[in-house]
């Protein structure tokens, strides 16, 4: 069965093929570093993440482009606030951002592109609409006419046919209901940084820079496109409008875009100050782990509503694939083979992949798995399963974390490694052996004030962190 995702541009479900041979172009937006980003952004870099894992689970190779906004009115007004050189404020929240983004095992893109960094080509850009005819100057700011772009409006679906003619706006974000001319390039005031460029000194409006560096590193047309749905419109509207007027040629082939995370039935934002980042939910005891497995829960295109209960069931969950994995790995089962539970493993894993196919259902690939997770528990019990489905039950469990990764405990600060674990159990084994009881309740003691929690079974000692 083909990958098929859903195309914000023509509002069906599509089959993916890329344009070059096997290789996925995928143009992602990433984070504006003025300040730390919350989970609920975290929500969209973890679709980015299954879109990646599942694409090479495929068999597609990446060639993933994510832009770092580090130029832009929030950051230069914070900067500038702070007495702060641009780079260096942005830094803090670029490493923070990445830092974030390593604890929930989010996959480095193949590329990051600074926006500070390609100022030269956006102006080069911004040229070549000028000599086209698509932009006019006022008060030394030059801006993109959307009235010579007859398609405008087509990625959002909105009629803006009524706007009024000449309403510009310089500022990076507007009313999201309102059509009007917008800047690609900003004459500098006093006080804010800018740069010497052919076309003047100044700096980019927000919009330019991701369709330069889009084009930049991945051609003129991208096989995928992808952002949080807030960003359809004005921005992905405006990417359109700029790169198609540049090339003359379709500018993405398949644009996805995320539903918001949600708190109390509101979009968790900064305007709102109804935010959580991920070093304040990590702070309330929480692991990284928990909370990627509750943002990629619910499937891309239906908004999630964060609550604390929930990231507790996601741990709950995490908990139960864990407790199957040891069993998995840590069981003496009957030799043999189970034909018929084989044959159940094998149609799981046909769920899970069809689900993902879907438009990356990741509800219904969790459905699969924890039904697969709980007859296999019985079987178990029954003793029904044998040590030559064994294997097949391990591909399946490697399959999901393949996509999902959150079966390896996250390591705390300061926790014991697994092979000091070892090297305890191995001693409280003999202490056993001993008699010397003691010994043997010391060591138990011992890890579990590091938080390890130990299980006898016929089959020997298993071992989990709490």
């Amino acid at each position: 069965m083909a990958l098929r995702l859903y195309n914000t541009l023509t509002q069906q479900v599509e089959e993916f093929a890329p344009l070059r041979n096997n290789t996925a172009g995928i143009y992602t937006c990433g984070p504006t570093v003025y300040d730390y980003a919350h989970i609920g952004n975290f929500r969209t870099f973890t679709f980015y993440d299954l879109v990646r894992r599942w694409l090479r689970a495929r068999g597609y190779v990446l060639d993933h482009v994510m832009n770092i906004t580090d130029v832009e009115d929030k950051i230069i007004r914070n900067a500038l606030a702070q007495k702060k050189k641009l780079d260096e404020y942005t830094a803090v929240y670029e490493k923070a951002f990445l830092d974030d983004s390593q604890l929930l095992r989010l996959e480095r893109p193949e590329r990051l592109a600074r926006a500070t960094e390609h100022i030269q080509e956006m102006a080069q850009a911004i040229q070549a609409l000028t000599d086209k005819g698509f932009t006019y100057c006022s008060d030394g700011s030059i801006y993109f006419r959307i009235a010579s772009f007859p398609d405008y409006g087509k990625l959002s679906h909105n009629d803006f046919s009524g706007m009024r003619a000449g309403a510009r706006v310089d500022v990076d974000n507007y009313e999201k209901d309102d059509a009007r001319d917008f800047v690609l390039w900003k004459a500098p005031k006093d006080g804010e940084p800018f740069w010497e460029t052919p076309i003047g000194p100044g700096r980019p409006g927000w919009h330019i820079e991701c369709s330069v560096m889009a084009i930049r590193y991945l051609g003129e047309i991208i096989d995928i496109h992808a952002g949080g749905v807030d960003l359809i419109f004005p921005h992905h509207e405006n990417e359109i409008a700029q790169s198609v007027s540049l090339t003359g040629k379709p500018f993405v082939r398949h644009w996805l875009h995320a539903e918001f995370l949600l708190v109390d039935g509101q979009k968790m934002s900064k305007s709102l100050g109804n935010f959580y980042t991920l070093r304040d939910v990590l702070a309330r005891g929480y692991a990284p782990e928990a909370v990627r497995y509750l943002l990629a829960s619910v499937p891309y295109r239906k908004q999630l509503n964060f609550t604390f209960d929930g990231l507790k069931s996601a741990e709950t969950a995490i908990e139960r694939l864990r407790n199957f994995k040891a069993r998995v790995d840590g069981e003496k089962f009957q030799p043999g083979t189970n034909e018929k539970f084989l044959e159940r493993t094998a149609q799981s894993a046909h769920q899970f992949n069809s689900a993902l196919d879907d438009d990356l259902n990741t509800a219904e690939a969790l459905a699969a798995v924890f039904e697969y997770i709980r007859e296999a528990n019985i079987a178990m019990d029954s003793g029904e399963f044998r040590s030559e489905n064994v294997d097949a039950a391990r591909d399946l469990l490697e399959r999901f974390d393949s996509i999902f990764d959150v079966l390896r405990p996250s390591a705390k600060r300061g926790s014991i490694p697994d092979e000091e674990i070892e090297a305890l159990i191995s001693k409280r084994v003999e202490a056993k052996k001993k008699r010397n009881f003691a010994e043997s309740d010391r060591i138990r003691d011992q890890l579990a004030e590091q938080g390890i929690i130990l299980e006898d079974t016929k089959d020997g000692t298993r071992w989990k962190r709490k």
